[in-house]
């Protein structure tokens, strides 16, 4: 993609006007990371050029709009992280493993395999599609054959019929 000179003129007059500010508050919304904060301002001016339209004066004011972009994406960024599974930031070693009684761990797994013969088929597949198997809504979706609203639907539906179930067998927490 090439930037006409129009553009460029654009880009350069948005950046001189209005990157000293944006910085400082992209700052502030990603709590003084500067890398994250350089990353923001580059994007937001990325849209602004993108879009031109929305920077029209008889909309608004033009550094509001940076602004309001700036925000909605450092709250995109924080949604996308806070959804990571297993991201831990330590300086800390993990503890090490507990050592595991394996009669106890068989006793588990035998009231597990009981609790889900206890479910419906399908509830059962798409647990141990997800679950036991590692798919992806996505993936077990396509191997289901099913869409992945129906795999989401029923993975819900299948967890609250296993808790029950391990409820009925006597089993708490």
């Amino acid at each position: 993609m090439t930037i006409s000179d129009h553009d460029a003129q654009l880009l350069r007059a948005l950046h001189d006007e209005h990157a000293e500010a944006l910085y400082a508050h992209a700052l502030r919304l990603v709590n003084g990371d500067r890398t994250r904060a350089e990353d923001l301002v580059q994007e937001t001016l990325l849209r602004a050029w993108r879009h031109p339209e929305s920077l029209d004066p008889r909309r608004g004011s033009v550094r509001a709009w940076l602004f309001t972009t700036a925000r909605n994406l450092a709250i995109d960024a924080w949604r996308r992280r806070s959804t990571r599974v297993g991201e831990v930031f330590t300086d800390d070693l993990p503890e090490p493993p507990e050592t595991v009684d394996e009669a106890e761990r068989a006793v588990e797994a035998w009231t597990i395999a009981e609790a889900l013969s206890r479910l419906s088929p399908t509830h059962r597949e798409v647990l141990v599609e997800c679950f036991y198997q590692g798919r992806s809504v996505a993936e077990a979706a396509a191997r289901l054959g099913v869409p992945p609203g129906t795999v989401k639907s029923r993975t819900h539906y299948a967890l609250r019929s296993l808790r029950l179930a391990l409820a009925e067998m006597g089993v708490t927490g």
